[in-house]
């Protein structure tokens, strides 16, 4: 397997149409107006987008000879479901969505007994080469609007709300970005879609900050600023390794922020907030799951406002890694345990539906017409301020 560069900077390619989700409420109003309508409409197109209603004809509160007008100019499907798959007796679907300009990304919907949980994608792709990943082997494609961010959360509200997974009508309750793409690598973007999560309806889903997650490879400039900025959701940190010269190996970002920088920089989340993060680990076989890695990640989280999620790994085909078995995902958490580090291992969703992120998007790319492997792009220095770049 050829190894990708690192990218940082996302492809330039045509923005998506204007919407809604993508402008302040006062930018809303004012779009509203140009087209000749009160300002007001534009809160009544965010109730009803916000409640999964894009179909004119149910905007009632509308006057019909406005309604296909103020839709077209603001609602512009930027979704398109190229299929579902269903696992779990029905309680997970994971969604393939194509994009304007035919770009793939994935989310999964995931019931529990208690709750809701949506996994949505922040890039087409990603661009952190980590080797074990399928969609870090596509590389990146281009970063997403917020509103194409945010319109998977609302499809899968309304989704629940019309009780297409098993169980009946139900509430999305929780919201992770681990899907496609490095999240803090668009960071305006994946910003804007918290303000839409976190911001009561009718103008947002209204969810609280708890429920919320974000994730990240370990981006420490945009750890910082996601501190500074006084947000409050969950973060994770997908470290996999918990020694430098393993982890420059299976996350590659870690040639640019070792993993003292990282665990810094959460620490620092962690005093802000008075929030526990999350460390994500994937358990490759006779990879990073002997029981000397487990004392070293004990001893590196010792004492910290941490907790390990330890993921199964839900191996890509044709892919050289592999889960660990039982017997080793046991001595993990039991050494983890020892350390006093709370742990526990990841429920394992939808692996009979390609689960692992990336993987239906590669199965589908060719029949689309894209490619399942970005153009290599050479690999440039970071900015300052990582996905930085303006909105719009």
């Amino acid at each position: 397997m050829t190894a990708l560069p690192l990218i940082f900077d996302a492809p330039r390619r045509g923005k998506p149409p204007r919407h809604l989700a993508d402008l302040t409420r006062d930018e809303a109003r004012s779009a509203v107006a140009e087209l000749g309508q009160p300002a007001f409409r534009a809160d009544q197109l965010a109730r009803h987008y916000y409640r999964g209603v894009t179909d004119p004809e149910q905007m009632t509160d509308l006057p019909a000879a406005a309604r296909e007008t103020l839709t077209e100019a603001l609602l512009p499907g930027l979704l398109t479901v190229v299929r579902h798959q269903t696992a779990d007796d029905g309680r997970t679907r994971k969604t393939l969505w194509r994009l304007h300009d035919g770009a793939l990304v994935e989310s999964v919907l995931m019931r529990y007994p208690e709750r809701a949980t949506v996994c949505i994608s922040s890039q087409a792709g990603c661009g952190m080469a980590c080797p074990f990943c399928a969609t870090g082997q596509q590389g990146l494609t281009r970063n997403l609007s917020a509103a194409e961010i945010i319109g998977q959360a609302v499809a899968a509200a309304a989704a629940m709300a019309d009780g297409e997974l098993d169980g009946g009508p139900g509430r999305l309750s929780n919201v992770v970005f681990m899907g496609m793409g490095e999240p803090l690598a668009n960071y305006p973007r994946v910003r804007k879609t918290l303000d839409a999560l976190l911001t009561p309806a009718p103008h947002g889903l209204g969810l609280s900050q708890r429920s919320v997650t974000v994730s990240t490879v370990g981006l420490v400039p945009a750890i910082r600023r996601l501190t500074e900025e006084g947000r409050n959701v969950t973060l994770a940190v997908s470290l996999h390794a918990p020694d430098d010269e393993l982890r420059d190996t299976l996350v590659p970002i870690n040639t640019r922020w070792k993993v003292g920088e990282v665990i810094d920089a959460a620490d620092a989340y962690a005093r802000k907030t008075g929030r526990r993060y999350s460390i994500e680990y994937a358990l490759i076989r006779d990879v990073n799951d002997q029981p000397f890695r487990a004392d070293l990640l004990g001893r590196l989280l010792a004492g910290k406002l941490a907790h390990v999620n330890l993921i199964p790994l839900n191996p890509t085909p044709g892919s050289k890694w592999d889960a660990s078995p039982l017997p080793a995902q046991r001595e993990f958490v039991a050494r983890l345990r020892a350390a006093g580090v709370p742990t526990t291992v990841r429920d394992t969703r939808g692996q009979d539906i390609d689960g692992a992120c990336g993987q239906l998007a590669a199965a589908d790319s060719v029949d689309l017409g894209v490619p399942s492997v970005a153009v290599p792009t050479p690999s440039v220095e970071p900015p300052v301020e990582l996905g930085a770049e303006a909105d719009g």
